[in-house]
Protein backbone atom coordinates (compact mmCIF):
# COMPACT_ATOMS: atom_id res chain seq x y z
CA UNK A 1 0.00 0.00 0.00
CA UNK A 2 2.54 2.11 1.05
CA UNK A 3 5.50 2.26 -1.18
CA UNK A 4 8.58 4.41 -1.49
CA UNK A 5 9.32 5.90 -4.57
CA UNK A 6 12.73 5.55 -6.03
CA UNK A 7 14.36 8.37 -7.16
CA UNK A 8 16.88 8.17 -9.95
CA UNK A 9 19.02 10.96 -10.47
CA UNK A 10 20.26 12.48 -13.23
CA UNK A 11 23.89 10.85 -13.33
CA UNK A 12 22.74 7.75 -12.50
CA UNK A 13 23.93 4.85 -14.82
CA UNK A 14 21.46 2.59 -16.18
CA UNK A 15 21.58 -1.12 -15.36
CA UNK A 16 20.65 -2.51 -18.69
CA UNK A 17 22.68 -3.04 -21.96
CA UNK A 18 21.74 -0.40 -25.09
CA UNK A 19 22.70 -0.67 -28.64
CA UNK A 20 25.32 1.13 -28.37
CA UNK A 21 27.04 -1.66 -25.68
CA UNK A 22 26.77 -3.90 -27.82
CA UNK A 23 28.46 -2.58 -30.94
CA UNK A 24 31.20 -1.46 -28.24
CA UNK A 25 32.17 -4.71 -27.45
CA UNK A 26 31.67 -6.56 -30.70
CA UNK A 27 34.08 -4.09 -31.45
CA UNK A 28 36.22 -4.67 -28.87
CA UNK A 29 35.99 -8.08 -29.21
CA UNK A 30 35.98 -8.52 -32.68
CA UNK A 31 38.69 -11.22 -33.08
CA UNK A 32 37.66 -13.45 -30.34
CA UNK A 33 34.36 -13.37 -31.48
CA UNK A 34 34.73 -13.69 -34.87
CA UNK A 35 37.26 -16.69 -33.86
CA UNK A 36 34.15 -18.16 -32.06
CA UNK A 37 32.11 -18.34 -35.18
CA UNK A 38 35.16 -19.21 -37.17
CA UNK A 39 35.58 -22.34 -34.92
CA UNK A 40 32.42 -23.18 -34.35
CA UNK A 41 31.04 -23.11 -38.11
CA UNK A 42 34.31 -24.47 -39.98
CA UNK A 43 33.79 -22.12 -42.44
CA UNK A 44 34.62 -18.50 -42.91
CA UNK A 45 32.07 -17.27 -44.99
CA UNK A 46 29.21 -18.99 -42.53
CA UNK A 47 31.85 -17.21 -39.92
CA UNK A 48 31.36 -13.74 -40.79
CA UNK A 49 27.48 -14.18 -40.84
CA UNK A 50 28.12 -15.55 -37.34
CA UNK A 51 29.39 -12.76 -36.92
CA UNK A 52 26.81 -10.27 -38.19
CA UNK A 53 24.21 -11.99 -37.05
CA UNK A 54 25.14 -12.20 -33.68
CA UNK A 55 25.53 -8.50 -33.46
CA UNK A 56 22.18 -7.98 -34.66
CA UNK A 57 20.32 -10.37 -32.16
CA UNK A 58 22.27 -8.78 -29.71
CA UNK A 59 21.71 -4.96 -30.36
CA UNK A 60 17.55 -6.11 -31.41
CA UNK A 61 17.19 -8.86 -28.55
CA UNK A 62 15.84 -7.79 -25.27
CA UNK A 63 18.05 -5.90 -23.04
CA UNK A 64 20.30 -7.13 -20.36
CA UNK A 65 22.44 -6.78 -17.63
CA UNK A 66 25.53 -4.73 -18.60
CA UNK A 67 27.30 -7.46 -16.33
CA UNK A 68 26.24 -10.23 -18.90
CA UNK A 69 26.85 -8.24 -21.89
CA UNK A 70 30.06 -10.01 -22.59
CA UNK A 71 28.88 -13.59 -21.85
CA UNK A 72 25.44 -12.68 -23.90
CA UNK A 73 27.12 -11.60 -27.06
CA UNK A 74 29.09 -14.80 -26.95
CA UNK A 75 25.72 -16.65 -26.93
CA UNK A 76 24.59 -15.13 -29.80
CA UNK A 77 27.20 -16.05 -32.06
CA UNK A 78 26.60 -19.60 -30.92
CA UNK A 79 23.52 -19.86 -31.27
CA UNK A 80 23.60 -18.20 -34.62
CA UNK A 81 26.53 -21.06 -35.42
CA UNK A 82 23.77 -23.65 -33.99
CA UNK A 83 20.78 -22.75 -36.41
CA UNK A 84 23.38 -22.34 -39.38
CA UNK A 85 24.92 -25.92 -39.07
CA UNK A 86 22.42 -27.56 -37.14
CA UNK A 87 24.67 -29.94 -35.22
CA UNK A 88 22.92 -33.32 -34.76
CA UNK A 89 24.58 -36.27 -32.85
CA UNK A 90 23.90 -38.64 -35.53
CA UNK A 91 25.31 -36.51 -37.87
CA UNK A 92 28.86 -37.53 -40.03
CA UNK A 93 31.99 -34.60 -40.96
CA UNK A 94 30.47 -33.23 -44.29
CA UNK A 95 33.48 -34.32 -47.64
CA UNK A 96 35.44 -30.78 -47.30
CA UNK A 97 38.07 -30.18 -50.06
CA UNK A 98 41.59 -31.36 -48.47
CA UNK A 99 43.10 -27.93 -49.69
CA UNK A 100 39.71 -25.89 -48.39
CA UNK A 101 40.42 -27.15 -44.50
CA UNK A 102 44.11 -26.40 -45.09
CA UNK A 103 43.71 -22.81 -46.09
CA UNK A 104 41.27 -22.52 -43.29
CA UNK A 105 43.65 -24.14 -40.74
CA UNK A 106 46.20 -22.45 -41.95
CA UNK A 107 45.69 -18.91 -40.24
CA UNK A 108 44.56 -20.42 -36.89
CA UNK A 109 47.45 -23.37 -36.43
CA UNK A 110 47.88 -25.76 -33.12
CA UNK A 111 44.92 -27.64 -31.48
CA UNK A 112 42.36 -25.16 -33.03
CA UNK A 113 43.18 -26.85 -36.74
CA UNK A 114 42.53 -30.44 -35.21
CA UNK A 115 38.96 -28.58 -33.92
CA UNK A 116 37.72 -27.69 -37.02
CA UNK A 117 38.16 -30.85 -38.41
CA UNK A 118 36.13 -32.66 -35.99
CA UNK A 119 32.31 -33.62 -36.63
CA UNK A 120 30.00 -30.74 -36.36
CA UNK A 121 28.45 -31.77 -33.01
CA UNK A 122 31.48 -33.14 -31.36
CA UNK A 123 33.30 -29.66 -32.48
CA UNK A 124 30.06 -27.55 -30.86
CA UNK A 125 30.09 -29.61 -27.81
CA UNK A 126 33.98 -29.34 -27.18
CA UNK A 127 33.90 -25.70 -28.02
CA UNK A 128 31.16 -24.83 -25.74
CA UNK A 129 31.51 -26.67 -22.96
CA UNK A 130 36.18 -26.86 -23.15
CA UNK A 131 36.70 -23.53 -24.37
CA UNK A 132 33.73 -21.50 -23.35
CA UNK A 133 32.82 -23.09 -20.26
CA UNK A 134 29.35 -24.10 -20.49
CA UNK A 135 28.03 -26.75 -18.46
CA UNK A 136 27.03 -30.51 -20.71
CA UNK A 137 23.45 -29.46 -19.45
CA UNK A 138 23.77 -26.49 -20.74
CA UNK A 139 25.10 -27.82 -24.38
CA UNK A 140 22.71 -30.64 -24.37
CA UNK A 141 19.72 -27.73 -23.87
CA UNK A 142 21.17 -25.35 -26.82
CA UNK A 143 21.97 -28.15 -29.01
CA UNK A 144 18.37 -29.76 -28.62
CA UNK A 145 19.93 -33.27 -27.63
CA UNK A 146 20.42 -35.16 -24.11
CA UNK A 147 23.13 -34.30 -21.38
CA UNK A 148 24.44 -38.41 -22.91
CA UNK A 149 24.73 -37.50 -26.28
CA UNK A 150 26.94 -34.21 -25.00
CA UNK A 151 28.99 -36.18 -22.73
CA UNK A 152 29.30 -38.56 -25.86
CA UNK A 153 30.26 -35.98 -28.21
CA UNK A 154 32.64 -34.44 -25.68
CA UNK A 155 34.56 -37.72 -24.80
CA UNK A 156 34.85 -38.26 -28.75
CA UNK A 157 36.19 -35.06 -29.43
CA UNK A 158 39.11 -34.98 -26.58
CA UNK A 159 39.96 -38.51 -28.11
CA UNK A 160 40.19 -37.23 -31.41
CA UNK A 161 42.13 -34.63 -30.58
CA UNK A 162 44.35 -36.18 -28.29
CA UNK A 163 45.18 -38.76 -31.28
CA UNK A 164 45.67 -35.68 -33.59
CA UNK A 165 48.18 -34.27 -31.00
CA UNK A 166 50.04 -37.69 -30.30
CA UNK A 167 51.10 -37.76 -33.69
CA UNK A 168 52.44 -34.15 -34.46
CA UNK A 169 56.21 -33.95 -33.50
CA UNK A 170 56.64 -31.25 -30.58
CA UNK A 171 59.26 -29.05 -30.23
CA UNK A 172 61.73 -29.13 -27.12
CA UNK A 173 64.49 -26.29 -26.71
CA UNK A 174 67.58 -26.73 -25.44
CA UNK A 175 69.70 -23.30 -25.72
CA UNK A 176 69.50 -21.78 -28.60
CA UNK A 177 68.51 -24.91 -30.64
CA UNK A 178 65.62 -26.41 -31.42
CA UNK A 179 65.05 -30.49 -31.91
CA UNK A 180 62.02 -32.63 -32.20
CA UNK A 181 60.51 -34.68 -29.99
CA UNK A 182 59.92 -37.38 -32.32
CA UNK A 183 63.90 -37.47 -32.95
CA UNK A 184 64.21 -39.19 -29.79
CA UNK A 185 61.93 -41.86 -30.62
CA UNK A 186 63.38 -42.92 -34.59
CA UNK A 187 65.03 -46.25 -34.48
CA UNK A 188 69.31 -45.90 -33.71
CA UNK A 189 70.71 -47.09 -37.27
CA UNK A 190 73.28 -49.83 -36.06
CA UNK A 191 76.95 -49.87 -37.97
Amino acid sequence: MFQKKAVVSAGARPTHTIPQDFCRIFAEDQTALYLLSLVLTADSEKAEQCFVAGLEDSIHGNPVFKEWARSWSKRTIIKNAIRMISPAPEQINPARHASEQGALGAGIGGLLTNVLQLVPFERFVFVMSALEGYSLQECSTLLNCTKRDAVKGRARAMQHLALAESGRPTPIRMGKARIRAAHFLEPIAAP
